[in-house]
């Protein structure tokens, strides 16, 4: 299962989630999301957990915890979404004039 791990603190790194969240059980990858200019953390995360129990655990054990001084908030993640380049808009986002 694969959680979403936000409200984290800048100076978080992949070893410090994992270290938080391998207590409740495997943990298969952690990825901390970077911006791709500057290459400095966006403040969220995903977690992937292959045990639903274990990620269930860690979501209920987690959500609320402080982790360098901010309160995290642990869900499940939602399907990315294609449609985010389109602007909202209908037309692909590009105006015509």
């Amino acid at each position: 299962m694969n959680l979403y791990v936000g409200n984290l603190a800048y100076q978080a790194t992949e070893e410090d989630l994992e270290s938080t969240f391998k207590p409740f059980g495997q943990v298969e990858s952690v990825t901390i999301i970077r911006d791709k200019f500057s290459g400095q953390p966006r403040g969220f995360g995903f977690v992937e957990m292959p045990d639903q129990d274990e990620a269930r655990a860690a979501i209920s054990g987690l959500a609320g915890k402080e982790l360098h001084g901010r309160t995290i908030t642990v869900n499940e993640a939602r399907p990315r979404n294609d449609n985010r380049r389109r602007g909202g808009r209908e037309g692909g986002g590009r105006r015509s004039w």
